[in-house]
């Protein structure tokens, strides 16, 4: 069994979903049903950060049925949705889990999530996020919304927590069949 090497503290990825998990973009059919398109690569990304021992999650100010269909999907380990006070629910989130501040990561785009992107022990925004964001986020992707993002976040911050690439996808790559990795 391959040990855990990640060493970064963090215990939680929170990610936005329209603009970060998607290229923001609403597309409605004539009874008003919701489509949203994700990135496979960030399928892999949930994986790889739970195979590190991290748990994932969304932090969204909408709810849909495609947004419940891929949580489940992937399987993330919670899933806030509908909640336009973001910050309330960040901070219910950390006591309902006896988490602090510094081990959490945020992952947001656009104003709604300047709260909670000031309180998280990191934070990260797509290269397309609002400047604001930007400005106030601790790391900015090279990737825009909807197109990696996550991975992107993922494979950073597996290796400001000590890992190359390699070690930090050895657990995966070791053992694909036993990891649930859906893209």
């Amino acid at each position: 069994m391959m040990k855990n090497v990640y060493q970064g503290g963090i215990r939680l990825v929170l990610f936005d979903v329209d603009g970060v998990l998607t290229d923001g973009s609403l597309h409605l059919g004539a009874l008003g049903e919701e489509v949203k398109i994700f990135n496979a690569k960030d399928g892999v990304a949930v994986a790889l950060l739970k195979s590190h021992g991290i748990s994932t999650g969304v932090l969204s100010g909408k709810a849909s049925d495609a947004l419940d269909y891929r949580v489940s999907q992937l399987k993330l380990d919670l899933a806030i949705t509908g909640r336009s006070d973001k910050l309330r629910a960040y901070s219910q989130l950390k006591r309902d889990l006896c988490l602090d501040d510094r081990e959490i990561v945020f992952v947001g785009d656009d104003v709604i999530d300047l709260p909670v992107i000031r309180r998280a022990a990191l934070s990260y925004a797509p290269a397309d996020a609002h400047e604001l964001v930007r400005w106030e986020a601790s790391h900015i992707t090279r990737t825009k919304g909807g197109k990696g993002v996550a991975r992107e976040v993922a494979e950073h911050l597996l290796q400001l927590g000590g890992l190359t690439l390699e070690e930090a996808y050895a657990p995966l790559l070791n053992k694909w069949s036993t990891h649930d990795v859906q893209q």
